[in-house]
């Protein structure tokens, strides 16, 4: 019997299953994969698909159970292939970096790029972009709602506000956008994914007075705040994505510190600390702010399994 949604009879169930296309799929994309292809999913499960520019990287998406698709968000010509190709975007790409970037600094080509391609045909049931957290710039280590506007201090944090319009445009159009604000993410089975090297470097952090509140994600749990994004959250919205640990930077240090057996870091006044560190690093020291996330618990209803990085340091997940 011919569907009664569309007048050219029930589609192949290729096209009625759940396509799910990740841009941008590395560490954090093959943790939102597995959550994806898990036991829980069933006959139900959705269709993987992944953008990569690298050639080399297709044996291990295959692997993983995703259909690999070559294309460069930095070359919009090979971007046409995407239009229509999913139910469902996930944008994890970042914007280029210091030394990518031309005169324009402040824009991120690369998500205007895949914003013009995914207009081409059907548009998506859903997009949700992972952006960051230092758009908010300092706020002082005041709590920040999603609400508070955007204050970027850094050209990386331009380039992200820059991105999230880009993609808010989008949402114009007709897709049911919404926005993830990560702060920095941790794992201990994630590359550079705990502060142990850092430990040993014997890098310093700030004295208490001058010490800045950080917040923190394990990559599970923002894996598991993507995947539940693509179906609960609401169109046009931003949530910010933490944890509950609400540290100053120094203590987190000084816990990983007593975690691993390392000595704890120095302490040194924010005017040393600007003869002695990068700028890259002393760009972080600036900011200070405390992330509210009662949108994630509520609108994504999404659980910590790591509440705090007391538990998320301790060791992998199974």
């Amino acid at each position: 019997m011919p569907s009664i949604q569309n007048p050219l009879g029930a589609l192949p169930a290729r096209f009625r299953r759940q396509r799910v296309l990740i841009i941008g799929c590395g560490d954090v994309g093959l943790r939102v994969v597995r959550s994806l292809n898990g036991p829980q999913g069933g006959s139900g499960r959705p269709r993987v698909l992944a953008l990569t520019s690298s050639p080399t990287r297709v044996p291990q998406l295959r692997g993983a159970g995703v259909t690999p698709l070559l294309g460069n968000l930095d070359d919009a010509a090979t971007l046409a292939r995407l239009a229509g190709v999913a139910t469902r975007v996930l944008h994890l790409a970042p914007p280029p970096g210091e030394r990518e970037v031309g005169p324009r600094w402040w824009l991120d080509p690369r998500s205007t790029a895949l914003a013009r391609a995914l207009r081409r045909r059907t548009l998506p049931q859903s997009l949700v972009y992972a952006s960051t957290s230092g758009v908010y710039g300092d706020c002082a280590g005041a709590w920040v709602p999603e609400s508070r506007p955007v204050a970027p201090a850094t050209p990386r944090a331009q380039r992200r506000v820059n991105a999230e319009r880009a993609m808010r445009h989008l949402g114009r159009a007709g897709v049911p956008v919404s926005i993830l604000r990560v702060p920095g993410i941790y794992a201990p089975d994630r590359e550079g994914g705990t502060p142990e090297a850092r430990l040993r470097r014997g890098t310093p952090v700030l004295a208490e007075p001058d010490d800045v509140y950080t917040n923190h994600i394990h990559a599970d749990d923002l894996a598991r705040a993507c995947m539940l994004a693509l179906w609960r959250a609401r169109a046009q919205r931003i949530y910010n994505v933490a944890d509950d640990s609400q540290l100053k930077m120094g203590d987190y240090f000084d816990f990983a510190a007593d975690l691993y057996g390392l000595p704890r870091p120095p302490r040194v006044q924010r005017s040393t600390a600007q003869e002695q560190l990068p700028l890259s690093l002393l760009s972080f020291m600036g900011e200070s702010r405390r992330l509210t996330t009662k949108r994630m618990a509520r609108e994504l209803r999404l659980r910590l399994r790591d509440p705090t990085v007391r538990e998320g340091l301790q060791a992998p997940h199974p």
